[in-house]
């Protein structure tokens, strides 16, 4: 899937979804090394727990954030 973020300084997010799990996360633009943590640590990931634990993370003094958006890409992709 593409998600298209929104507020946040990355733009776009990538991953497959196979049997409920997270693989191949990539995000486009944003704090590379902060992302490509999350990426590995969400790797394999059961969907519904990462958006548990990610959503509602916010950046500074924006209402969203680069994890944020990887949970409503993920809620979208359910």
């Amino acid at each position: 899937m593409v998600y298209k973020t929104h507020g946040t300084c990355s733009t776009q997010i990538q991953f497959d979804l196979t049997d409920g799990k997270l693989h191949n996360v990539s995000f486009t633009g944003g704090c590379n090394g902060n992302l490509k943590g999350i990426c590995r640590l969400v790797e394999g990931m059961d969907a519904k727990e990462a958006i548990s634990k990610l959503e509602g993370i916010r950046c500074g003094f924006k209402n969203t954030s680069c994890p944020d958006q990887l949970a409503q890409a993920l809620k979208e992709a359910l």
